[in-house]
């Protein structure tokens, strides 16, 4: 299983830490002969992970029957930055495809995965989406594409609004010197993948056999934070 993404998915290194992004977390929650090649990267959106050749370097170990999960937006979004912003409905779905047909001209199914939410409430303590129109362009393109569709961007925002304000401060990235509502503790990136795993049991990517520990406790101390990037 690949994953194609930005820093709330991404491996994050020693320094970073306790920052951890939920692509870290998903193997705890994957059966045993399902290995994880996490490739998302801090800062990247669609347009500029494809534009660095981090898609031609993922997709040259693409190997028939796997998954490329597929999620971006948080970066896209930055209008001010024509290095990484994407439209919509245009430039946004043009990239996307991009993923698609690489998966599959490899022989490997690709999944797309709306972006995770952050943690905003408004003055009534009601979770507030933040990504605009990406998390429906990228579910109309998974219907055109017929492509399963993780829509973590709803399921995260229901989560948080469970939880409410007090609460999700747990799950993001919040120490005494940082109030981070983007980046997750290793709490929150255990929340978020088992969100995603949820989801690709629901849209039957994976069979029931494929996912364990849907509803155990996960001990954060699973997390770790390597010294460097290799």
């Amino acid at each position: 299983m690949w994953v194609a993404g930005d820093s709330t998915a991404a491996q994050k290194y020693a320094p970073a830490a306790p920052e951890t992004g939920w692509g870290t977390a998903l193997p705890f929650l994957l059966g045993r002969g399902l290995a994880v090649a996490n490739h998302a990267v801090n800062g990247r959106s669609s347009k500029s992970f494809v534009d660095e050749g981090r898609l031609d370097a993922l997709l040259a170990g693409v190997r028939p029957g796997d998954l490329l999960i597929v999620q971006f937006a948080h970066n896209d979004e930055k209008a001010d930055d024509p290095s990484r912003y994407t439209e919509p409905w245009t430039t946004y779905q043009r990239y996307l495809r991009l993923y698609l047909d690489g998966a599959r001209a490899r022989g490997a199914r690709p999944v797309l995965a709306t972006p995770v939410e952050r943690r905003r409430f408004d003055a009534d303590g009601r979770a507030v989406p933040s990504h605009g129109e990406y998390p429906e362009a990228m579910r109309a393109l998974a219907r055109e594409e017929r492509v399963a569709l993780l829509d973590v961007q709803a399921l995260s925002l229901a989560l948080w609004q469970e939880l409410g304000p007090e609460a999700t401060q747990a799950y993001f990235n919040w120490t005494d010197t940082k109030q981070d509502n983007t980046h997750f503790s290793p709490t929150g990136a255990i929340a978020v993948a088992r969100l995603v795993a949820r989801e690709l049991l629901r849209t039957r990517v994976l069979a029931p056999h494929d996912v364990r520990r849907l509803d155990e406790e996960i001990p954060t101390s699973w997390i770790t934070w390597p010294e460097a990037a290799a």
